[in-house]
C-alpha cells in the first residue's frame, strides 16, 4: 500500500491549516483599516478565497516534490517559501510593521521564483502550478510597498 495519499493529505493540512490558523490569529483589524491604501488594493473579501486556493496548490506541489525530489534544491526552496509565507502575516498585521514585512515578502518572491527555477526541468507541472502563486505574491509585494510609501 502506498503512503502517497497520506503525504498529500499531510502537506495540504500543514499548508492550508497553517495558513488558516495564522490568518485567524492575525486579523487585520482597525490598524489596517486606518492605513492609506493604493488604488489597486483589492476588496478584503478577496484575500481569503485566493489564499485558500493558493495554499491548496502549495500543499499539493509540496507533497509532489517531497515524494519525487525530497533532497533537491526545489524542496529547500519550497520549505523556505512556506516559512516566509507564514512569517509575513504576523510581521505585517501582528507587529504592524510594513517595512519589515517588505523584507520578508521580497525574500518570499525570491524563494517562490527559486522553486520555479529549480523545478522547471525536473517537474514542470509543479513549476507551472507555482506561477499563479508567484503572480499573487508579486502583486502582494507591490501592495505592501505602496502601503509602506503611503503611510
Amino acid at each position: 500500500m502506498s503512503n502517497k495519499p497520506l503525504v498529500y493529505l499531510a502537506f495540504i493540512i500543514l499548508v492550508l491549516g497553517g495558513g488558516l490558523v495564522i490568518g485567524a490569529n492575525t486579523v487585520p483589524g482597525g490598524w489596517y483599516a486606518s492605513l492609506a491604501k493604493p488604488f489597486f488594493n483589492p476588496p478584503n473579501w478577496l484575500f481569503a478565497p485566493v489564499w485558500s486556493i493558493l495554499y491548496l496548490v502549495i500543499g499539493v506541489v509540496g507533497a509532489r516534490t517531497w515524494l519525487t525530489f525530497r533532497r533537491s534544491p526545489a524542496m529547500r526552496f519550497w520549505f523556505a517559501q512556506l516559512v516566509l509565507n507564514f512569517a509575513w502575516t504576523p510581521v505585517f498585521f501582528g507587529f504592524q510593521d510594513p517595512a519589515s514585512a517588505m523584507i520578508v515578502i521580497l525574500a518570499l518572491d525570491i524563494a517562490v521564483a527559486g522553486f520555479i527555477a529549480a523545478s522547471w526541468r525536473q517537474d514542470r507541472p509543479s513549476a507551472l502550478a507555482f506561477l499563479p502563486y508567484l503572480a499573487w505574491v508579486l502583486f502582494a509585494t507591490a501592495l505592501n510597498g505602496a502601503i509602506l510609501v503611503l503611510n
